[in-house]
């Protein structure tokens, strides 16, 4: 049992450490979503692509270099022309495109295209803290903002109190109030903001959208693995751009229901309980019904 927990707690730090940038980290972070799956995809399809051009161009450099140098080729020809050669040069890159643009468009498509969703969450850009809204029926009372915790005690508090590891409370990307969504779930995403233009950009689930005042862009995810995911405003919106990060907990259905029921009357304390029942390694369904108890 001792084995379980720790296994169990280092796969849960694990996962928590996969769903943020890391140090010296130059990859794509581990997709939770097709859509992150289909990008880290094309990211490594058109990376092969583009090696393969850049050694033939090198060998076609190091070739002319060598083979056609003045001492190596002393008298060289007056060719001036040469048709297969530049029909050659004008397909092959339409060619390259095509095969680029297909899987592309394919991708585009499926990014904008919402399917039928479960559930719809409304995001505000501010300067500089995110702004939540819960708009389907029932839940339009269930709003908050999300501060970035700039303490690094309170921070440390929190991992200690919920009984989570540190790595779950990151520096500059830790919030005093976390979204929760439920797991394989489509949450459709509204994003605007109130000021000036921010981007709603999540690398584990692919999202990256224009927050736009005035204006209400639509996207959309759905994560397939319970945990917490980090963000962060990507457009340059002033003073403190680098400080308004994007927390998003993905928890079970019950869970969220549980949660969510809380949450209609306050969202902190809901959270709360939320967190409580996990740190204290209730099953799933133990949890859920701990929080509804705890709600009634």
């Amino acid at each position: 049992m001792a084995l379980v927990s720790a296994t169990a707690l280092l796969g849960g730090a694990g996962a928590a450490m996969a769903a943020q940038p890391e140090p010296w980290h130059i990859t794509l972070q581990p997709a939770v979503t097709e859509i992150m799956r289909d990008i880290t995809w094309f990211n490594g399809f058109t990376l092969t692509i583009i090696t393969v051009i850049v050694l033939f161009v090198l060998a076609l450099l190091l070739w002319c270099i060598f083979r056609f140098n003045s001492k190596a080729n002393p008298t060289p020809s007056r060719t001036s022309h040469n048709t297969m050669i530049e029909v050659v040069w004008t397909i092959a890159p339409i060619l390259i495109l095509v095969v680029i643009a297909i899987p592309s468009f394919r991708l585009l498509y499926k990014e904008v295209n919402v399917p039928a969703y479960d559930m719809t969450l409304k995001v505000t850009g501010y300067q500089w803290y995110w702004g939540y809204q819960y708009a389907d029926e029932g839940m339009e009372d269930v709003y908050f903002d999300s501060l970035l915790i700039r303490d690094e005690a309170e921070r440390k508090a929190r991992a200690a109190a919920f009984k989570r590891p540190e790595s779950e409370y990151p520096r500059l990307l830790a919030v005093d109030t976390e979204v929760i969504v439920p797991v394989d779930k489509v949450v459709r995403v509204q994003v605007t903001a109130a000021d000036v233009i921010h981007s709603f950009a999540m690398p584990a689930f692919g999202v990256k959208i224009d927050a736009i005042p005035g204006r209400l862009n639509e996207t959309w995810f759905k994560a397939e693995k319970t945990g917490i995911y980090y963000g962060q405003c990507s457009e340059l919106c002033g003073r403190d751009h680098a400080f308004m990060p994007i927390a998003i907990r993905v928890v079970e259905q019950d869970q969220y229901d549980a949660w969510a029921e809380a949450a209609k009357t306050d969202v902190e304390e809901a959270t709360n309980e939320l967190m409580a029942a996990i740190a204290a390694g209730n099953s799933t369904a133990d949890a859920g019904a701990s929080m509804a108890v705890a709600t009634r």
